[in-house]
């Protein structure tokens, strides 16, 4: 593993390869149901691995949407440049909805309220908004209520007839997709199938009907309709273990994270190490410094558990995961002898050569592999490589090399 994350004088580093993102785009394409399309999911700056690259990444390799939580996201991708259809799924009242108008991004409408803000907004703008509405089938997040859906597919139905909106979606989202068999799952799409049927009888002609996440696009074929919306898959992670894992899913994690070993120094047997002392060394051995820590959004859940390849070795967090640094046991002999300040310590990438996976920290940590890519913080710069593909969606091609905080 040694040298397969370039040297560099910064302090840690976040590699996205764009090859490898590009490559799992097409590899979810390949899965689709017939005239399914596929979205690419870049909320979250693209679930921490940088929105801008990513989205052109996902796009370059065939993705036809792309996907957003909040619309200070979606106007990102657009000020950028970025003219594909774009959806927006999480508002407030007050939010910019004349701005993503403008900007022709489709906006989710859950419910009344909704939609009276975005008919305003078109009245105000002078244009028709694009909406789609979502169904909640079963989630219980966001998303309509069956019962109150005849009430708003009326009313969406009464401003397609006023010119103010155009209803180019119908969608839902799934609670357990990512347990294959879980009876939820049919019930929802029996239930979702009723409703897309109940606003087309009501004279609604979406552009997309869509409730399939990741994992239903892996496991699910019957629930991919007119589009599935893929977050994690893209970024190479299985969307849990019932599914499968990355590789077992022909998918190939897109981060690495590396830092340089910033300190080594022998210590004496029963040397406490970090916060509190919950790590004494056994013998006499060697300590290397890591310098990322929980502001960077290395979690702290994984203090004495998370696993770091140091010196041709996994070795783990021994004691607690402070703020900005933790530290490994290099242990005695020539492996320890061997590591030095500025080695690469590598946390995570795909592990094919050693390495620890997200998957490898999730299970450290107690949580799901989504929240260990995307807590990484804007610390840590994200150098992208493999990027070299014309892109066939607008902008300056600007995602190759490191970006900061400003990202």
């Amino acid at each position: 593993m040694t040298g397969t994350v370039p040297t560099s004088p910064l302090r840690a580093r976040a590699e996205i390869d764009l090859g490898a993102l590009r490559g799992n785009v097409r590899a979810l394409r390949s899965r689709l149901a017939p005239g399914a399309g596929l979205m690419a999911v870049v909320k979250s700056d693209a679930y921490g691995h940088g929105a801008l690259p990513c989205a052109r990444a996902a796009l370059d390799a065939g993705a036809s949407w792309l996907g957003t939580a909040t619309p200070h996201e979606a106007l990102a991708l657009r000020a950028a440049g970025i003219e594909a259809p774009v959806l927006c799924w999480l508002w407030i009242p007050g939010d910019p909805w004349r701005e993503a108008i403008e900007a022709g991004i489709d906006m989710s409408v859950s419910g009344m309220w909704a939609l009276r803000e975005v008919t305003a907004a078109a009245r105000e703008a002078g244009r028709v908004a694009r909406i789609q509405l979502k169904a909640d089938t079963g989630l219980g997040r966001n998303g309509c209520q069956p019962a109150d859906w005849p009430e708003l597919v009326a009313a969406a139905r009464a401003a397609e007839a006023a010119g103010t909106v155009r209803v180019t979606g119908l969608w839902s989202h799934f609670a357990c997709a990512d347990e294959p068999g879980h009876p939820s799952v049919g019930a929802q799409l029996h239930l979702f199938h009723e409703l897309v049927a109940y606003a087309e009888k009501a004279g609604v002609e979406p552009e997309v009907r869509h409730i399939a996440n990741s994992p239903a696009t892996l496991t699910a074929p019957e629930s991919h309709f007119d589009l599935v919306r893929t977050g994690i898959a893209v970024y190479g992670i299985s969307p849990g273990p019932e599914v499968g894992t990355s590789a077992e899913l022909g998918l190939r994690p897109v981060m690495t994270l590396a830092a340089s070993v910033a300190l080594v120094k022998r210590v004496p047997e029963g040397h406490g190490v970090s916060y509190g002392h919950q790590y004494r060394t056994p013998a006499e051995t060697t300590l290397g410094l890591i310098p990322l820590g929980y502001a960077d959004g290395i979690p702290r859940h994984a203090s004495g558990r998370g696993p770091v390849l140091v010196g041709e070795k996994v070795r783990r967090v021994a004691g607690r995961v402070a703020m900005d640094q933790f530290v490994v046991d290099l242990g005695t002999g020539p492996d320890a002898d061997a590591v030095q300040e500025g080695a690469p310590a590598v946390l995570f990438g795909p592990g094919d050569r050693g390495e620890p996976t997200a998957a490898d920290w999730a299970e450290a940590a107690g949580t799901i592999a989504y929240e260990i890519v995307t807590r990484i913080g804007p610390r840590v710069p994200r150098v992208y490589v493999n990027g070299q593909e014309n892109s066939g969606d607008g902008g300056d091609r600007g995602d190759v090399g490191p970006q900061g905080a400003g990202r």
